[in-house]
């Protein structure tokens, strides 16, 4: 989908983020080993989310930090990611439901 198209932009850093941008990448390339690899993505990004969550309220026990606007963000990014990916994790799951259940 072209963006500046649709709301008359010509700003080059809004074409350039449009074209680096995974949903950009997924229109150009439909298989399912693209998909797949943007789950798998997906998937690494949530784990080093919960990993920097982990640290940081590691460092806020330890003493380490008093920092707690760090924990917070950390925190809210890992929930945010953590619910994304468990909601493409159902459709995913949906979906191969649906292709089990379709007749030969």
């Amino acid at each position: 989908m072209d963006i500046n198209k649709i709301y008359n932009i010509s700003s080059p850093a809004v074409q350039m983020a449009e074209l680096e941008s995974p949903i950009y990448k997924a229109d150009t390339d439909k298989s399912f080993g693209t998909f797949l690899n943007a789950a798998v993505e997906q998937l690494d990004e949530t784990n080093s989310y919960l990993h920097s969550q982990e640290e940081e309220e590691i460092k806020l026990a330890l003493g380490l930090t008093d920092n707690t606007h760090d924990l917070a963000i950390a925190q809210a990014k890992a929930q945010a990611s953590l619910q994304y990916t468990v909601a493409l994790r159902d459709k995913l799951l949906d979906a191969y439901k649906e292709i089990i259940q379709i007749q030969m």
